[in-house]
């Protein structure tokens, strides 16, 4: 085991300036993800600066009528509060998808949008891997390569992002606070947290060197509307997506007003489909409307030999979820569309 020093901060203030201090440091929150990697030699920080005990652990309304909930949150918590259960039911769902229980209760909000990619070539230090270590080439390009990316992947890297609340958070239009020490707070986009890998596989969020993550803003319901999360994986329960959608959806007079969808276990982050928003937006959702919508959304796939079949599975996914949407909506069409 690899030697390294460990602070307690008590403040935000105190924990970025930790971090300028100690060359090589990591923030920790639930441990749930970085743990298992500083056991297998994948991180191998100096130093753990432990956030647990900074003031981060409500949820609460905004005065816009949304809520905020702060980085400590545990997954538990925010999956069963009663105002994400009744306003954002895709995020309550996702949550209650992804882990064990045991793991929920010590995961942190922060700590869930921050782990990282389960590709089992990132996690064998002994295997090529241009997110571990760039320029060293992409083990499972021609390896094993089933539940990796079909959308958004480059020559270096095919990893797929494993979190489950990242893809609700992309589909609800929620917004990540961020802080360090020097610039203050400043919000990013959940949908334009997490980057694509380009040429930087390494880079997996837009964080500056330093950042902490200090909370999700959700924006208020729109009046009507609904939502959910569906995933598709190996096995019944605490599986990682092979494929995964949320989606939320507002009808007005048979139309759709608002629509958003999100991918998950596509890319190398969630995947919000845009194409699919926009032919669906103003329009009657009838299946074949939905279906093409999807489809146009998925043609931009590039699967590799043996993940084909992610791309069927991603479009039924996600015309299930609609039309499970568009039958509880109010003010639904007539013809309702079956998946």
């Amino acid at each position: 085991m690899k030697p390294f020093a460990y602070v307690r901060a008590t403040s935000l203030q105190e924990a970025a300036a930790a971090y300028a201090s100690h060359p090589g440091s990591r923030y920790i929150g639930g441990g749930t993800n970085l743990v298992d990697l500083m056991k297998h030699d994948v991180e191998t920080p100096d130093t753990l600066i432990d956030l647990t005990r900074l003031p981060l652990h409500d949820i609460r309304e905004r005065p816009t009528g949304g809520l905020r909930v702060e980085a400590g949150v545990s997954n538990t918590d925010l999956a069963v509060h009663p105002l994400v259960r009744t306003r954002y039911p895709a995020l309550s769902q996702a949550l209650l998808a992804g882990a064990s229980g045991q793991l929920r209760n010590v995961a942190t909000t922060g700590g869930n949008l921050l782990q990282r990619t389960r590709c089992p070539y990132f996690q064998d230090v002994s295997k090529p891997c241009n997110k571990r270590e760039p320029g060293t080439g992409c083990a499972a390009r021609d390896g094993v390569h089933r539940d990796h990316a079909v959308l958004g992947h480059s020559a270096h890297c095919i990893a797929t992002h494993p979190s489950d609340m990242a893809v609700a958070l992309a589909a609800l239009d929620a917004e990540i606070e961020l802080y360090d020490g020097e610039h203050g707070t400043r919000r990013v986009a959940a949908a334009g947290f997490h980057r694509l890998p380009g040429e930087h596989p390494e880079r997996d969020t837009v964080l500056r060197p330093g950042e902490i993550v200090t909370a999700v803003l959700l924006p208020p319901p729109a009046p009507g509307a609904g939502s959910l999360y569906r995933k598709a994986r190996d096995r019944a329960s605490f599986a990682f997506a092979l494929a995964s959608v949320a989606a939320v959806l507002e009808l007005h007079d048979g139309r759709v007003r608002h629509v958003a969808l999100a991918f998950g276990g596509l890319a190398h982050r969630p995947w919000r489909a845009t194409t699919a928003e926009e032919r669906l937006t103003g329009a009657v959702p009838t299946d074949e409307a939905v279906r093409e919508a999807v489809d146009a959304e998925l043609a931009a796939a590039r699967p590799l030999p043996d993940n084909a079949f992610k791309v069927g599975l991603a479009r039924n996914l996600a015309r299930d979820a609609l039309a499970t949407l568009v039958r509880s909506a109010p003010g639904a069409p007539s013809a309702r569309p079956q998946p």
